[in-house]
Order: structure tokens, then sequence, then C-alpha cells
């Protein structure tokens, strides 16, 4: 089955690393990984090492809504 049949996850390559969701953010990335834990930001695990990825949407989600 193809990613983009899938699901709506996308595919890794269009997805952000723990890294690139904090620059987008400003923030630590290891509070990415807290607002992941905690449901704040929705994350997928990926490979044996379960790393993170995160949609570019949700990142812009948590944006927009930090801004309200």
């Amino acid at each position: 089955m193809s990613a983009k049949h899938a699901g709506n996850t996308g595919s890794p390559s269009e997805m952000l690393t723990v890294s690139e969701a904090a620059r987008l953010l400003h923030v630590h990335p290891n509070t990415i990984r807290q607002w992941s834990d905690s449901g704040l930001l929705k994350s997928y695990r990926l490979g044996y090492r379960r790393d993170r990825r995160f949609k570019p949407e949700d990142v812009y989600r948590l944006i927009v809504s930090e801004q309200d």
C-alpha cells in the first residue's frame, strides 16, 4: 500500500522532525516532545526508533491557536 493510500498522514518526507517543528514554533525541542506527550501537538511515531514526526498543518494550527 502506498503512502498516498495509507491514510492522511502524508509521506515522511512531507512531515516535520522535532527540530524542524521547534524551529518553526521558536521553542526548544524538548518542549515539542512535552507538547506531543501531553497531546497538545499531534505526533506520528515512525520506524523502529519510534521517531516523532509532525504534520505541517498541525504545527501551523498550533501557531494560529496561540495567536487567538
